[in-house]
């Protein structure tokens, strides 16, 4: 399944629930789904607290989908082609050199 397939099965998921509704209260705006996002992602890196290694794997996977599902819902109520995205910021980063890392080339 590729991202325009993964995303109609959001989009299903979320028209089956009625959060499309105009008067939902889980409005799927881009700021309400960014919020959702990051508090998703909060809830991945609490399978790291105190332990190098997520102590219930299905939890961890669960969460991980939460934060691909909250990205793949904001990139498509922004109009974000999210594929094309990533290829071209790949693509942007190819040959990238990050600052922290010229530093520690600097000091050996």
């Amino acid at each position: 399944m590729d991202l325009k397939q993964l995303t109609e099965k959001m989009n299903q998921l979320v028209e089956h629930h009625g959060w499309y509704d105009p008067d939902s209260p889980k409005a799927q705006t881009p700021r309400n789904l960014a919020i959702s996002l990051c508090l998703e992602a909060a809830e991945v890196l609490e399978h790291f607290q105190w332990s190098e290694e997520p102590k219930n794997r299905q939890d961890f996977e669960g969460e991980l989908a939460d934060v691909a599902l909250y990205l793949l819902q904001i990139a498509s109520v922004s109009g974000v082609d999210l594929e094309q995205a990533v290829l071209t910021k790949i693509d942007k980063n190819w040959d990238r050199i990050w600052q922290e890392d010229q530093e520690l080339e600097n000091q050996e």
